[in-house]
């Protein structure tokens, strides 16, 4: 009986090992969950850049300067797919031997070396984590353009773009999420505070400072041409930004669905609090102030959105929508600063104050407003880890804005000028570079 007994249970035991093992995922094996996932991800994140970002810059600027925008954001996306497979990707994710590889990927990947079908980053396939990554590296340098709209040569765009793609963006990827020495500190950087935001604002300020303003600039008032474009663009920003940071987790869990809750209420916070602020101090609420709280509420939430709350996404999302309100002033009216589309202010600290707050809002000290806690085992406490935010925001801010400034003045030798002249600015960019209108009404 007893023997009966034992076989009947071992048949029984195998026979629901054998049935469950197809769905059971070992470490080393593909997660068809999680790739799954991220291959929606990063149609969304390519969806943020094309058609998102070019509607959103396009009804920002004047009608003669349309087609423009849409066309840079569309040869950017080409011309960073094509360096990222070249040596993009090496330089960010690569694995160079030694003390190097803390600071660089080394060219060990070129062309995509050793990545097929069969090889795996995590339970996903690395071909898939490349293109998810590749498209990061497509919406950050289009985020640039932004800065130096209307008044700069389409050669000029695309030789810094290419330039700065490679020894900008791919190294502090590199530093932050490739082994590098910011993420070795143990840097909270969750989807690109400071690879995309941080690196963008930056190259922006620089490139309004070095190309300066626009023809009418400060003169009279400089009215996008087509608020429906624009707010259709940030709805497609808006819903593309939940592959942004929900597929930063890499994963199809609960990190993926806390990123993409956080991400919600920031970027929702942070609109009706620009609506509000703005309603209040100028007596009308407008479309563009609303669309671009959300825009800062979204960079901002960014690079915490894998560790922070909901409770605190809702205070990162009020102080987002307060704070970058004020930026756009001083850039623009203090400063005198033509960041044509509030790169600098919106993106740039955006990042900044998500990669700061980040250490305090990840923090499990904070009851309600508590996050996931730290990654880093031998950071304690706030003080600690802001310490470390503190000087990833410096590093990428310093090294971003003399590599940037260097490339924008060897471009300008390159093309006799990055912006073309007054009389071509007022025909617009549209007719000068590309010998097409935007409408034809």
């Amino acid at each position: 009986m007893n023997s009966f007994f034992t076989k009947t249970l071992l048949k029984t035991f195998l026979f629901l090992i054998s049935f469950f093992l197809p769905f059971l995922t070992l470490a080393d094996e593909l997660n068809g969950a999680n790739t799954a996932w991220i291959m929606s991800s990063t149609a969304l994140v390519l969806f943020m850049t094309l058609p998102g970002l070019a509607l959103f810059y396009g009804g920002l600027v004047k009608k003669r300067n349309v087609l423009s925008i849409l066309i840079q954001c569309f040869a950017i996306a080409g011309i960073a797919s094509i360096l990222w497979v070249v040596v993009g990707y090496s330089i960010a994710f690569g694995t160079a031997e030694g003390a190097a590889n803390d600071w660089f990927g080394g060219f060990g990947k070129m062309f995509f070396s050793g990545v097929s079908e069969s090889s795996l980053t995590g339970d996903i396939p690395e071909s898939l984590f490349a293109m998810f990554q590749m498209t990061f590296a497509i919406i950050t340098p289009a985020l640039i353009i932004g800065g130096f709209a209307e008044r700069t040569k389409f050669s000029a765009v695309i030789i810094f773009t290419s330039l700065w793609l490679l020894l900008v963006y791919a190294p502090i990827t590199h530093w932050v999420w490739g082994g590098g020495w910011l993420g070795q500190m143990g840097l909270l950087d969750f989807a690109g505070g400071t690879v995309v935001h941080i690196t963008a604002g930056v190259a922006a300020l620089v490139a309004a400072i070095v190309i300066g303003p626009r023809k009418h600039f400060g003169k009279s008032a400089i009215i996008p041409h087509n608020m429906t474009m624009t707010v259709t663009g940030a709805g497609m920003l808006w819903v593309g930004w939940f592959g942004f940071n929900g597929g930063s987790a890499l994963a199809a869990n609960g990190d993926g669905a806390m990123a993409m809750l956080v991400t919600h209420i920031s970027a929702a916070t942070a609109a009706v609090t620009w609506m509000l602020y703005e309603w209040i101090k100028f007596g009308k609420p407008t479309a563009l102030g609303t669309v671009t709280g959300m825009v800062a509420g979204l960079g901002t939430i960014t690079p915490a959105s894998g560790y922070v709350g909901p409770a605190g996404a809702l205070v990162m999302g009020f102080i987002a929508g307060v704070v970058c309100f004020h930026a756009v002033i001083i850039i623009k009216q203090k400063w005198k600063i033509d960041d044509s589309l509030d790169v600098f202010p919106v993106h740039g600290v955006g990042g900044i104050l998500g990669t700061l707050l980040a250490a305090v809002f990840a923090s499990t000290e904070l009851g309600i407003f508590s996050g996931q806690g730290f990654t880093n085992d031998k950071i304690t406490s706030i003080g600690q880890q802001f310490g470390v935010q503190a000087i990833g925001v410096l590093s990428t801010f310093i090294y971003t804005a003399i590599v940037s400034y260097i490339l924008f003045k060897l471009v300008g030798l390159m093309t006799n000028g990055l912006r073309v002249d007054q009389d071509e600015e007022t025909q617009g960019l549209d007719i000068i570079d590309h010998e097409e209108r935007g409408y034809e009404l």
